[in-house]
């Protein structure tokens, strides 16, 4: 990694306004619904309205003779073409689950796909959907997960006692002694709803297949588009270089798109045998049918104490709902469940186990911080032991939570905690509420008959994991012959200002005026490959691409601007787009005149400096996990007649290392924030007894809206991490903290009632019977 001076350094820490917002704020996005090919097609799901059911008909001919339809594809028009299908963020060898394209013999799950129509509009192909005659047998589903390993039935007859797939640690017996001795042992079992990312673009795809050349190029809604194309490649089998991924404008992904799911392959299958492009935009309905459920979990925790209260040992067993096609293989997001769970405490012995288990819903799929339900499980279960041990729950934090000058620490399910700060950012966060200011004011509203409650959550967040897909990143850069520089990355932007970063960075590490800085990002065919969004790695690894590949070139130019200014190279410097003697600011040139003279007066290079100034590299993470931390602090009121919270203030201190840019950093906390908000109090992916989805709306499934969420309060605690710039992720964090701070805080709102909280959403409703039910 370069080193840049400290007079070039002018835009990374600072608030740069976001690149991309002159675009997106006028309507001038491009996105996925917006492409137009010539004589393009429209796509259709035939999608199953039972939860299961054996396939004994499809008769398509009623859909085909209507006028502007052009073909209906069941499975066994594509699925026997499918030659491999395995993601590259977790490797061919992983005992991943089944995924059809179409549903074969059976269907799986309310929404199930089981025919594609093509017509040439989507009005049409949506009509004639609906004249795809399908005989189904209906067949018992397996509604609940938590009694599929009971259940004769089978989701998957490959998979015995309906179990996806399960992971365990330590022995739990090994730990029994220590749980037995201890003075105090505190656990209970805690349920979270299903919930999802629902971005605000829903799932598209165009692909378009060039028979001629053999290759099929397709414009993406994805965050990681290197990922879409050696996907697609592997699907078909195609060679790489014949597959082009475009991704321009996505409307958030969250996990969601990270890969291809069952539709996203039956549209790049279909594209080989259509005359014509063919487009996929899937509405809102569909989006919650079948885009993927997450969060659907419950676990039996328990945490052993000693008579002053420190923390001995935990012990987690998790069981999630894999649903029916669970993407990817759902042990991989479940491990870190068990993993984390003992959190950012002083803990030296735990144990865990994870089981994933299939049911005849929507499947699970990613979404941010999939591992969230080890924070909701321990921030509750910490604050209920608390309550039992008669300790605040702030004190009994303080006594338990690592401090920065302990680290690095060892887990003790073998977690490499290092460059972090639990117990600072606890008290920052404590210190922004004044947390003695709000117990007394509790105390007066109390005596007048209000209901006002505080919670706070803390966490570690593993971020930039750099192993497999994700431990490498790419970055081309050239200056053009003007002296303006465009910088290539991957990208996968998705609404977390990659554009804006990677310009940032570029102007920072040549020392150039960030207004002559451009970014290509998301084409696959002139970007270097890379890993996209995900696993809160996109800052420091374009960091460490764009730093590498800048260092290249910036050596090339101080070599030709210490030639043409006849002074020593250690005395150039770079800033403002020019180059100079250092000291003597009148005697420089710009960036042009030395691009000029690399492309166009290659004669008069100094010996041993190539002609141009293009360059690319590679960055390689240097630590296998860099490691993020918080604590969110809410404070609420609880109306106990109609069960409503009103969110007072919120608070999240965050160590993400040095920022970037804080509108960024902080815009990214806000978006995560008020999704564990909205997982808290308000989402729920609902099915009834028979398997049908209850959720499909917005006027079922709720949002939280700025009239729900207060102002958000930062504050930044910020310790350099191993990676370059010490820039650490900050992506998921907000959806992690935010749940267990708000349960939390209603928990304590309603501590004069001993109500404990075990299931979620928050509604008012179940607020209500959580009262009446203490009451009782």
């Amino acid at each position: 990694m370069s080193v840049v001076d400290a007079a070039a350094t002018r835009y990374a820490g600072t608030r740069v306004r976001r690149v991309e917002d002159p675009r997106l704020l006028t309507g001038h996005g491009t996105f996925v619904d917006d492409v137009v090919r010539p004589g393009m097609l429209h796509a259709c799901f035939v999608r199953s309205p039972l939860a299961r059911a054996r396939i004994t008909g499809i008769d398509t001919a009623e859909a085909l003779a209507l006028d502007g339809v052009h073909a209906v594809f069941v499975a066994a028009d594509l699925n026997p073409d499918v030659r491999e299908q395995w993601y590259t963020l977790l490797g061919r060898d992983i005992p991943d689950t089944p995924r059809p394209p179409l549903a074969e013999d059976e269907v799986r799950f309310a929404g199930d796909p089981v025919a594609l129509v093509v017509a040439t509009d989507r009005y049409i192909a949506e009509d004639a959907a609906e004249l795809v005659a399908v005989d189904y047998e209906p067949l018992p589903p397996i509604v609940d997960y938590e009694t599929a390993r009971e259940s004769a039935e089978l989701v998957h007859e490959n998979y015995p006692g309906n179990v996806a797939g399960e992971l365990s640690g330590r022995p739990a017996a090994d730990l029994a002694p220590v749980f037995e001795g201890a003075a105090h042992v505190v656990g209970t079992t805690i349920h979270q709803q299903a919930y999802a990312p629902v971005p605000m673009e829903t799932r598209g795809l165009v692909a378009e297949w060039s028979a001629t050349d053999g290759e099929l190029t397709m414009w993406a809604s994805t965050q990681a588009p290197h990922e879409v194309r050696l996907f697609c490649s592997r699907l078909l089998g195609l060679a790489e270089h014949r597959v082009r991924v475009i991704m321009r404008d996505t409307g958030g992904g969250f996990g969601q798109k990270v890969l291809p799911m069952r539709e996203d392959m039956c549209i790049m299958l279909a594209a080989r045998k259509l005359p014509a492009a063919v487009k996929w935009v899937e509405d809102r309905r569909e989006n919650l049918l079948s885009a993927g459920q997450a969060r659907h979990e419950h676990a039996d925790v328990k945490l052993a104490f000693d008579e002053q209260g420190v923390m001995l040992a935990a012990q987690i067993d998790h069981v999630s709902d894999a649903g029916a096609y669970p993407t990817p293989w759902p042990v991989q997001s479940a491990a870190p469940v068990g993993m984390l769970f003992p959190g950012p405490y002083r803990i030296t012995q735990a144990t865990f186990s994870v089981t994933s288990v299939f049911s005849n819903t929507s499947g699970r799929a990613a979404y941010r911080g999939p591992w969230q339900f080890e924070s909701v499980a321990r921030e509750v279960l910490v604050d209920r032991a608390a309550r039992e041990l008669g300790i605040d729950p702030v004190e009994l934090r303080r006594r338990n939570l690592l401090r920065h000058d302990e680290l690095p620490f060892f887990n003790p399910n073998g977690m490499p905690y290092s460059d972090m700060t639990p117990l600072e950012t606890f008290e920052h966060a404590l210190e922004i509420l004044d947390y003695q200011g709000f117990r007394a004011e509790q105390k007066r509203a109390r005596a007048q008959g209000r209901y006002l409650g505080v919670g706070t959550a803390s966490y570690v967040e593993p971020t930039t994991a750099a192993m497999g897909l994700h431990a490498t990143e790419g970055a081309t850069i050239r200056i053009e012959p003007s002296g303006k520089v465009n910088v290539y990355v991957s990208g996968g932007s998705t609404g977390n200002s990659l554009e804006t970063t990677a310009v940032a960075l570029t102007a920072d590490e040549l020392g150039v005026d960030i207004a002559d800085v451009h970014t290509i990002q998301g084409d696959t065919a002139i970007t270097p490959f890379g890993g996209g969004t995900g696993g809160s790695r996109s800052g420091s690894m374009i960091a460490g691409a764009v730093a590498e590949t800048a260092s290249i070139l910036r050596e090339r130019i101080v070599a030709i601007a210490a030639h043409r200014l006849e002074a020593a190279a250690e005395d150039i410097e770079l800033a403002e787009s020019r180059a100079r003697v250092r000291g003597v600011p009148d005697k420089g040139v710009s960036l042009a005149d030395i691009a000029a003279m690399a492309y166009f007066q290659v004669d008069a290079l100094p010996p041993d400096v190539p002609p141009g100034l293009e360059a690319s590299a590679r960055y390689r993470g240097k630590s296998p996990i860099i490691w993020a931390n918080a604590t969110h602090v809410c404070t609420c009121e609880v109306d106990i007649v109609t069960g409503q919270v009103k969110l007072l203030r919120y608070i999240v201190s965050e160590d993400c290392g040095p920022m970037i840019n804080p509108n960024i950093v902080e815009g990214q906390i806000a978006g995560g924030t008020v999704q564990g908000i909205g997982g808290a109090l308000y989402e729920q992916l609902a099915y009834d007894d028979d398997g049908n989805p209850v959720s499909t709306t917005f006027m079922d499934y709720l949002l939280p809206t700025a009239t729900e969420v207060p102002d958000i309060e930062y504050g930044h605690v910020e310790t350099p991490g191993p990676g370059p710039g010490g820039y650490k992720g900050v992506g998921e964090g907000g959806a992690i903290g935010a749940p267990p701070a708000v349960i939390n805080a209603v928990a304590d709102a309603l501590r004069p009632f001993g109500a404990e909280i075990t299931r979620l959403p928050l509604s008012p409703a179940a607020i209500v019977e959580l009262i009446e039910a203490a009451n009782r």
